[in-house]
């Protein structure tokens, strides 16, 4: 038997092993992720000159991952929960790794569109299974600071993915090789390398953790089962978890998932592009500037993520960032090339912001028993913007010759969304007698025979 400050003592022990241990892995894992996400946008000048691929071929490929990944992250999520996060999560890295490899091998728009796909369905279900991780590791007090530092580290991988590509495409002709063929090969194998020794790193569950101590293990388990019993009752249990999805608050959030996303990847896509228009750059030059937003976001997230543990409602925040996210985007859409950047900045702040504060509200609202599912529908079907983001964009880039129309349609978008959140229902943090009541609740769990 455990006595409850012996209890709270060893799920605060537990919960700070899991974020030095852990968390860092799941980071750098999240870091290849992104990287190989990302690194078409950087290699698009060389592949319409190499490869012949134009604006909109170009925003077509790069939107025809999310519709693979929507197809699959369902399917994926579910056989995650089947073999666990170690295996799971494993293959997931490795499968992608090779299909970005590939893609080094590119020789036309056709074997273009069918790489892109196949890295879509290699990716499926890598953050819906790494929040639900989370969710099965994490008390929920200190879930969204996890969430707001694993999120975190794709605006690391994004900061230093444009020096890694300038560099990459740097090395033009050297073996014979083409720079944006360095760049897939060399980003597509690290993810290969990373998948297999995460594989030998990475636990499924409490249980099989053997840096936590038998008391750590118990406790944070019991901690973890008391928060899903507050939001069960005798009724609720029996759900029907698919039927649950169809819940009007799931499809809201999808939908502000969806204008979240458009943003993240139109600048994902299109941002070395609009930075080439400031006069004098170079791969190299674009490779680095393209950092700041990410850099700035960066610095905003951690603000973000400080002000949601302490605050009661992370509606409010939600909404002014994505109120930010549309200022800095219909700026940017009016100033100069130079000034443009400089706005975009201050939209990265918003929308990466957004990001963490959003995944916080599923996380505590929803039942238990929908929220792998749930997680993994909201991610697929949001993320659809990411496939309408660079398309249009491409679309709109070779009809017009300037991606400005497309920017303005991210800040209505934003707009709209934060106005969305007034109607989304979520679960207050506990505080005062109501937490008390929690820990008693964690002491019965423990000391349960």
């Amino acid at each position: 038997m455990q006595s409850v400050d012996t209890a709270v003592t060893d799920v605060a022990t537990a919960t700070k092993k899991f974020f030095k241990r852990v968390l860092p892995i799941l980071l750098v894992m999240l870091v290849c992720n992104q990287l190989n996400r990302s690194n078409i946008g950087y290699a698009q000048a060389q592949l319409e000159a190499d490869v012949g691929i134009g604006a909109a071929a170009y925003g077509l490929g790069a939107g025809l991952f999310f519709i693979a990944y929507a197809i699959f992250e369902l399917p994926s999520n579910v056989m995650m929960e089947k073999y666990g996060a170690k295996v799971w999560l494993s293959r997931i890295m490795v499968s992608w790794g090779i299909v970005a490899f590939l893609m080094a091998f590119v020789q036309d728009e056709t074997m273009f569109y069918v790489l892109r796909f196949l890295l879509g369905a290699a990716e499926a279900g890598f953050f819906p299974a790494v929040i639900f991780y989370f969710a099965r590791w994490v008390p929920a007090g200190q879930r969204g600071k996890a969430t707001a530092i694993f999120i975190a580290g794709s605006s690391v991988a994004a900061a230093i993915s444009g020096p890694i590509a300038g560099l990459l495409l740097s090395l033009n002709s050297v073996l014979g090789l083409r720079g944006w063929q360095w760049l897939f090969g060399f980003e597509g194998m690290l993810s290969v390398a990373v998948g297999a020794v995460v594989f030998f790193l990475l636990d499924a569950r409490v249980q099989d953790a053997t840096w936590l101590s038998d008391g750590e293990k118990s406790a944070l388990g019991a901690a973890i089962a008391a928060e899903d019993a507050r939001h069960v009752s005798a009724g609720e249990g029996r759900l029907d978890r698919w039927k649950m999805l169809l819940n009007p608050q799931i499809l809201l959030l999808c939908g502000i998932y969806f204008a979240i996303q458009l943003s993240v990847y139109a600048n994902t896509f299109w941002l070395p592009s609009i930075i080439r228009r400031i006069p004098g750059t170079t791969d190299l030059s674009v490779g680095f500037l393209s950092a700041v937003p990410w850099v700035c976001a960066i610095v905003a997230m951690y603000f973000a993520a400080r002000w949601q543990d302490k605050a009661k409602s992370r509606r409010p925040l939600l909404a002014v960032a994505l109120l930010v996210a549309a200022a800095g985007t219909l700026a940017a859409a009016v100033a100069s090339p130079a000034l443009a950047l400089v706005f975009l900045s201050v939209a990265a702040m918003g929308f990466k912001s957004a990001t963490p504060l959003f995944w916080t509200i599923p996380q505590s609202g929803l039942h238990p028993l929908v929220l792998a599912p749930a997680i993994a529908v909201i991610n697929s079907l949001g993320n659809l913007g990411g496939f309408v983001a660079p398309f249009g964009f491409g679309v709109i880039k070779e009809q017009t010759g300037s991606v400005t129309p497309g920017l303005f349609a991210l800040a209505a978008a934003s707009t709209l969304a934060a106005g969305l959140v007034c109607f989304v229902k979520e679960r207050r943090t506990e505080r005062g007698p109501r937490a008390q009541h929690g820990a008693g609740r964690i002491q019965e769990a423990v000391t349960a025979p």
